[in-house]
């Protein structure tokens, strides 16, 4: 036990080196941190609580997903009550619920039928759950011909779960439009998202567009004027506009391409008019639908669609095969980077309303740390003191490796850009108390050797390996209650269990490797009769 051979010896002192150089950055100025290589310039994260910033709590519209997979089966149904020649009356959506009325009885069980066929397989993740029949539609009937169709309860909990992800997602990439540091983006609860962004600040309005761009041909068919009459026909709609003037009729739940199309979107200036424009590339795909849209359509005018309101409408004037657009639409410098940031980061499925909106003031945050920072160097000094006091010299060689320790908890936490929060900080104080009682065991048990008669190396060696098991077992039993405050904290407590987590193992390294590597060589160079213990 007392015998190192020196690869071993090369990689604990390693593991102590590389501790160091991940830990150092944080104890340099900013100015030459950026001298460092970039292997260095990794330094720790802090939490909101602790350097400042913006807190908000989102909720994602649910029942918009609901609307909007009944409006899609709408459409179909007509389509296919249609095709089947059954004759019907008052389709529509009212209260999350598609109703229809069938003219003659005698075709309501043929209607229903057709009406079923049309529900999709409930789906989680990528597999179906309802492949081996079940749907996501529920449909009823009454005598006199009423067909309603709701979305069952396995589709609702389903379709919540997939428009919460995919906005954490969309969420996530605005964010990191921002240029961010490290910013917290989690699921809360059934349809909420928490948003936390440290040392900064983002703007609300691009976080909660929902930012569906669709690209529709205008109806030329139907003058405006008769459109505002009230006098649309089914095929069409009316929407509004974002600059003054008459609103636009286009053709209904007809979209020619939209925003899942595209790859890029950047700001600029037109070459022709210098006005704010943003430029977009379609990827393979949207360039051969948009080469074949403005090929078959010279000379119409398709309206650019952004949640519902056409941001312009222009004149298709030639055919363009690069799969390269300008949008433009009287927008001013910074309309033109919000909407390009956007499509960039895409549409979110739902729209998304803020519960809760908080800034934290750096002040706080400062408070916070000068705080953690008396506790921790009260807690170590008090430490350090006892160790010496109760162990003389190996409480000496205890008290490195507690600094060795806190080192390796620093460069670890700097390595895998952890964000350290208040509870993070307890959780290092904690971890300093911790890390001796591994030693504590050890010279424990070495004492009882040495009163037995043993010999001083015999009873080192006794001491380390049989407390080992114990050190292990209570350890072991810590992470395990890390890991499952990581798996199931959220926010704080995540922070928390992290640096937890990492002290156990940092600690154990230290107290048990650490600490044996500098008693044995203490005892090969000094060859001791007695142990200052």
């Amino acid at each position: 036990m007392l015998y190192f051979q020196t690869w071993k010896t090369l990689l604990i002192l390693g593991v102590c080196v590389l501790g160091f150089i991940f830990a150092i950055p944080n104890a340099v100025p900013e100015n030459m941190r950026d001298q460092l290589p970039q292997f260095m310039s990794n330094t720790l994260n802090l939490g909101l609580d602790l350097k400042g910033g913006q807190h908000l709590l989102l909720q994602v519209e649910i029942s918009e997903i609901f609307e909007q997979r009944l409006e899609n089966l709408e459409d179909q149904v007509r389509t296919g009550l249609l095709s089947n020649n059954i004759g019907y009356t008052g389709l529509d959506v009212v209260d999350q619920q598609l109703r229809v009325r069938v003219r003659d009885p005698a075709q309501l069980s043929l209607a229903e039928q057709v009406i079923n066929d049309l529900g999709e397989p409930i789906t989680t993740g990528n597999f179906a759950i309802g492949a081996g029949g079940g749907t996501d539609i529920l449909v009823s009937s009454t005598d006199d011909g009423l067909i309603s169709v709701v979305l069952t309860e396995e589709a609702q909990t389903a379709l919540t779960t997939q428009a919460v992800n995919q906005s954490i997602e969309v969420v996530r990439r605005r964010v990191d439009e921002f240029g961010t540091n490290e910013p917290t983006i989690q699921r809360q609860g059934r349809d909420r998202i928490i948003v936390q962004v440290p040392g900064g600040q983002i703007d609300t309005d691009i976080l909660n567009t929902t930012a569906r761009l669709e690209f529709r041909m205008h109806d030329f068919e139907v003058p405006i004027s008769v459109a505002l009459d009230g006098n649309v026909p089914s095929r069409s709609e009316v929407l509004p506009t974002s600059n003054p003037g008459e609103p636009y009729i286009v053709v209904r739940n007809a979209v020619l391409i939209d925003g899942d199309n595209l790859v890029n979107a950047q700001p600029g200036f037109s070459q022709r008019t210098g006005e704010p424009i943003v430029s977009i590339r379609f990827n393979t795909q949207g360039a051969q639908i948009f080469s074949r849209i403005t090929r078959d359509n010279v000379g119409r005018r398709f309206a650019v669609v952004l949640d519902d309101v056409v941001i312009t409408a222009p004149n298709i004037n030639e055919h363009i095969p690069s799969g390269n657009a300008e949008i433009s639409g009287n927008f001013t410098p910074e309309a033109a980077n919000n909407l390009a940031i956007l499509l960039r980061a895409g549409a979110l499925p739902a729209s998304l309303t803020i519960i809760e909106e908080r800034n934290v003031g750096p002040d706080l945050g400062q408070d916070s740390i000068n705080a953690g920072q008396y506790a921790s160097m009260i807690g170590f000094a008090l430490v350090i003191i006892f160790m010496i006091a109760a162990y003389g010299l190996f409480g000496v060689y205890a008290d490195i490796a507690l600094v060795v320790n806190l080192v390796l908890i620093t460069g670890a936490l700097s390595l895998f850009q952890a964000t350290l929060t208040l509870p993070g900080i307890a959780g290092i104080i904690l971890t300093i108390g911790m890390a001796v009682d591994a030693n504590v065991l050890i010279f424990e048990r070495i004492r009882e050797e040495v009163a037995a008669g043993k010999t001083p190396i015999n009873a080192v060696e006794t001491g380390y390996s049989r407390a080992l098991g114990t050190i292990l077992d209570a350890n072991i039993t810590t992470l395990i209650a890390a890991v499952i405050l990581f798996q199931l904290g959220a926010g704080p407590i995540r922070g928390f269990a992290v640096t937890l987590g990492i002290g156990i193992i940092t600690s154990v390294f230290t107290a048990f490797t650490f600490t044996r590597l500098l008693v044995a060589t203490w005892l090969r160079t000094a060859k001791p009769k007695h142990l200052p213990i």
